[in-house]
């Protein structure tokens, strides 16, 4: 699969040779897939003279040439699904379920960004309102913010990659792409895709670069004054200096949680374990709305907990290309060990593990601890593993304040018979989404994403995107 896109990094209309390349080894067996080329700050220098030598060139694009462009990948993308999903495992090493999953929202994406190039418009506005703006005729337009620089993580390179790259294409913007160290492959083919739709339909090549390497590579591209915008999916850590790094340059940052699910005395009980079990461990717990916060209340607290673990076999471990497996390994096993002494750090704090807590062939176990204190890791950052902190609170209203005692606020669910209950956390709950029993790690690619706190700023999905991409012009016209 690794012959259906050439050789180098897809900078300037052509591919760049690059002099170092880079293993990408399978997770779940250290195995290498790949060799993959590295780029250099040099390179990324480069790829923004050539978006910039394009943009006033791509933001001139006809409404149905930016369109082709999108569904001309998204016909790619549906021809190449299986082969996609085959190159996901092996890169992420994330089960197979998950790889799918992906593959059929990164075709959600493209379709949607699309449509939306169709809504891209402004309004009339009435400037008669003041006796000084009488005879004058007043609108405004929405043009695009220029050269795009999109960094994504390794846990869904392919479908960030595309909520980076779909939109602003939809908004007229040429977009430089750094796909994470670990996982280039998908995200190299995907760009060799749109510069292919992109041939088909007029449009420069340049309008889509990309650029690997380590954080020399990320901050030349975000540093560059040049550049309208970056979006950046990954931690906390990494968005805040980049935030910083870019200033005055706009940024979009996604930046992960600690997701909550609450539940209530009123709870189906069956129904939230079961989302329990589908939004703790799904790509092996390396998402930013899984379940990683679960707060209980008393008056079920030990029937639902006993459910739980009765069901916890139900997560299969194993090799990620089984049909059957729902946690595989972790990235790398400087994450596994992590996670271990993460987990090992709370039960010093008196924590207990109720199940799981190690790793058997570097494949860490479904784990349940209880009695996390505040204070510990596990409890107050995002884990990326397959743990969930089970908590007993005394009711909805201790549930609420302790979701809200987190710095992050991206999802957070609640399971509840109750409408006014519901209401209340849609109305109380400090986080982007708030989702009513069903998983946090509920998303809808058309739907607004994004967190508030140290989840980042600014909202993903391509109506809400393509938004963040372009800027207002107001026009005022005495005739």
């Amino acid at each position: 699969m690794f012959d259906r896109y050439p050789d180098g990094l897809p900078v300037g209309p052509d591919w760049v040779s690059t002099t170092d390349t880079a293993e990408i080894r399978f997770p779940f067996d250290g195995s290498v897939v790949a060799r993959a080329p590295v780029g250099t700050p040099e390179l990324a220098r480069r790829a923004v003279d050539e978006a910039v030598a394009v943009s006033r060139a791509v933001a001139k694009l006809p409404s149905h040439v930016r369109r082709d462009v999108l569904t001309g990948v998204h016909r790619s993308l549906v021809e190449w699904r299986d082969e996609l999903t085959d190159l996901l495992v092996a890169e992420t090493g994330k089960p197979l379920v998950d790889c799918r999953v992906e593959v059929a929202r990164t075709l959600v994406t493209w379709q949607a960004a699309a449509e939306e190039v169709a809504r891209l418009h402004g309004e009339t506005v009435p400037l008669d309102l003041l006796p000084s703006g009488e005879g004058l005729t007043g609108f405004w337009v929405r043009k695009p913010i220029g050269v795009v620089v999109g960094i994504a993580g390794f846990n869904y390179p392919l479908l960030l990659a595309s909520h980076k790259i779909a939109p602003a294409i939809a908004a007229g913007c040429p977009v430089v792409v750094k796909p994470a160290p670990q996982t280039p492959l998908a995200t190299l083919w995907l760009v060799h895709l749109v510069r292919e739709a992109a041939a088909a339909a007029g449009a420069p090549l340049s309008l889509v670069q990309l650029v690997t390497g380590d954080a020399g590579v990320g901050s030349t591209l975000v540093t560059d004054r040049r550049v309208g915008a970056v979006s950046f999916t990954g931690s906390a850590a990494v968005g805040h200096r980049i935030a910083r790094d870019a200033a005055p340059t706009k940024t979009l940052l996604e930046l992960g949680s600690n997701a909550a699910l609450v539940v209530a005395g009123d709870a189906d009980l069956d129904a939230a374990v079961d989302a329990v079990l589908r939004g703790g461990f799904y790509a092996s717990g390396q998402a930013c709305i899984s379940v990683q916060r679960l707060l209980v209340t008393d008056d079920v607290a030990d029937e639902f907990t006993e459910r739980l673990l009765a069901r916890l076999p139900e997560v299969v471990t194993g090799d990620p290309r089984d049909e059957t497996t729902r946690v595989s390994a972790l990235i790398d096993e400087r994450s596994t060990r992590r996670v271990l002494d993460w987990i090992s750090a709370a039960v010093g704090a008196g924590a207990r593990i109720a199940t799981g807590g190690a790793a058997t062939g570097g494949v860490l176990a479904p784990t349940v601890l209880t009695e996390v204190p505040d204070g510990v890791d596990c409890w107050d950052e995002e884990i990326f593993g397959p743990v969930v902190c089970l908590r007993r609170v005394s009711d909805v209203d201790e549930a609420f304040r302790q979701v809200n005692a987190s710095r992050y606020g991206l999802h957070a669910s609640v399971f509840t018979g109750s409408l006014r209950t519901a209401m209340r956390a849609i109305d109380e709950l400090e986080v982007g989404g708030v989702v009513v029993n069903e998983v946090p790690g509920f998303r809808s690619d058309t739907m607004p994403y994004g967190g508030v706190k140290d989840s980042g700023i600014g909202r993903e999905g391509p109506r809400f995107a393509i938004d963040e991409l372009t800027v207002t012009r107001m026009a005022v016209i005495r005739a």
